[in-house]
């Protein structure tokens, strides 16, 4: 990469020498950016005529330039928490997981309030997560919050349950299991609370930073009163506007019901009433809503919003001019959503909620009426396909909720797609991690047989599906006139992927208009992030490469 002058963003660059991805030209060498837009995409015999009258020659040396990918779901204080704090993603056993705590307690100041993510018993070969006793130990007796891999639930210590009156009465308190429901909201508000505005600062920085060396350009930021609050939306909105790193594109979780609450979000920095709006749990915790019980659990969930409240929703921000949205995983709780926003569509007229481009986050256990709902409604479906990576699988997670049959049925992208749903990709970091081309890559290769999607496509959902998921459909690609958000990646071979792990090799007819992506078979390289550019502004840059 070309050295530049890092205190100020050139006004014209020609990337020269590479491979750009742009539908304008399926063999582009070469790009032109003027300000914070695309100018031209051609072939490198065509740049020469642009060399003399810009700032700034980068020489792609055979990289690869891509649009930068948006994460259309991230809670970024959290993220920057789990990277700067305890995280326990990568713990193997309940006994790994109880010496990280004790030797990340033995490390913090006396009296800080401890906090850890990640953990999930799922995964261990014990089965089950820590004891209140262990972690009292672990921690030396110390105020510990740690959440469970979905942050549905958490396990705590007594310390911190003491900080919190009241708590033993609250709805999901349970004396020798994870917390759940109003208990947890209240052990995690006890806990952010002593979370200090340097210590907010420092956590967004380093999670904007991670997006940034990764590729992503834009974060949707799912911000809500259950979840951090409102000094850190506004505080994360602020310091991404400073412009050094991705751009965030803010939601607030809340229920509205008339134009002066609308005002509010709008407010907030906000551009809905989205995001995490639980209308459910999750499934790794037993709280996501569905209409017949858990395979290992005597109990279908649990339902946070009904029909009529995602109605009065739905009606509400239309009417304001805001797009709605809600957590739904469970199939009784897609069922709550889209009868809703259809009494709504009843109410105000379908054109008009279609043109709101309202969302649902996760939307995991869709049947056909869920399918053809969304298609009519316009919704887009904000999803996860590290999820399934994850979880997925005969053997995995999913189906011990579920049972394999059920199990089967979840994440059906390739469905979404066919159906015309707008599919926008994210990782729910840090639920799972910033990992662009990883999620790529899971949604091609699904753990189940049918549902993947090609690489084509799950790029497309990774890079224009979150422009337009916010009503911007002329961004997120690279051609004249689109923003200057791209990415410059070390990679190899480009070809063309489809979901049966078939790979062709790009095709040399011109007449095919395919540009080609890198290799994702698994166990395959991941592409390296050599630069990225948000708006013609260098937020990321690798050094000597």
């Amino acid at each position: 990469m070309s050295e530049r002058n890092p205190e100020q963003a050139p006004r014209t660059v020609l990337l020269r020498g590479g491979e750009v991805h742009s539908p304008a030209d399926p063999f582009a060498t070469a790009m032109v950016v003027e300000g914070d837009r695309i100018a031209w995409v051609g072939e490198e015999g065509a740049a020469d005529s642009f060399a003399d009258g810009v700032d700034e020659v980068v020489h792609l040396d055979g990289a690869l330039v891509t649009p930068a990918f948006t994460d259309a779901h991230v809670h970024t204080t959290a993220t920057g928490l789990s990277l700067t704090g305890l995280d326990l993603s990568g713990a193997a056993t309940l006994a790994d997981a109880l010496l990280r705590i004790k030797e990340y307690a033995a490390a913090r100041p006396a009296g800080a309030v401890l906090l850890g993510h990640g953990w999930d018993a799922a995964a261990w070969p014990e089965g089950r997560p820590p004891s209140r006793a262990e972690l009292d130990a672990a921690a030396g007796g110390r105020p510990l919050y740690l959440t469970r891999i979905d942050v549905h639930s958490a396990v705590v210590t007594t310390a911190l349950l003491d900080l919190v009156p009241g708590i033993r009465e609250r709805a999901g308190y349970h004396p020798g299991a994870p917390l759940t429901g109003d208990a947890h909201h209240a052990v995690r508000a006890a806990a952010y609370a002593t979370v200090t505005p340097a210590q907010r600062a420092e956590a967004q920085a380093a999670a904007l930073a991670r997006a940034a060396s990764l590729g992503i350009g834009t974060v949707h930021e799912c911000a809500g009163p259950e979840i951090s609050g409102e000094d850190d939306l506004t505080g994360l909105l602020a310091l991404a506007a400073e412009g050094t790193g991705p751009r965030v594109i803010g939601y607030w979780a809340e229920l509205i019901a008339s134009a002066k609450e609308a005002d509010r979000i709008r407010e907030l920095g906000a551009l809905g009433a989205a995001g995490d709006l639980f209308a459910d749990g999750s499934l790794g915790s037993h709280t996501a809503h569905l209409h017949a019980p858990y395979a290992d659990a005597p109990h279908t969930g649990t339902a946070h919003l009904d029909a009529d409240a995602v109605a009065a929703h739905v009606a509400a921000c239309t009417e304001a001019g805001l797009q709605a949205g809600f957590h739904a995983i469970g199939d009784a709780a897609l069922t709550a959503v889209t009868d809703g926003v259809r009494a709504a569509a009843d109410r105000l007229g379908t054109a008009r909620v279609r043109a709101a481009r309202h969302r649902v986050e996760h939307a995991e256990m869709l049947t056909p009426a869920h399918l053809a709902a969304f298609a009519d409604l316009a919704l887009t479906a904000s999803v996860q396909p590290a999820f399934d990576a994850a979880w997925g699988g005969p053997d995995g997670m999913y189906a011990t909720r579920l049972g394999a049959d059920r199990a089967a049925g979840l994440n059906p992208y390739a469905a979404l797609l066919k159906a015309g749903v707008p599919l926008a990709l994210g990782s729910d970091s840090p639920v799972t991690p910033l990992d662009p081309w990883g999620t790529v890559r899971a949604a091609v290769f699904h753990r189940t047989p049918g549902h993947g999607i090609s690489a084509r496509a799950a790029f497309t959902a990774h890079t224009r599906g979150g422009w337009r998921a916010i009503g911007r459909d002329g961004a997120g690609v690279l051609v004249p006139g689109a923003p200057a958000d791209y990415a410059v990646w070390h990679t190899g071979a480009l070809v063309v992927q489809a979901p049966d792990e078939r790979v062709e090799r790009w095709s040399t007819d011109p007449r095919s208009g395919t540009p080609g992506l890198p290799d994702l078979t698994p166990g395959t390289p991941l592409p390296r992030c050599l630069r990225t550019v948000v708006g013609g502004r260098t937020v990321f840059d690798r050094p000597n490469e």
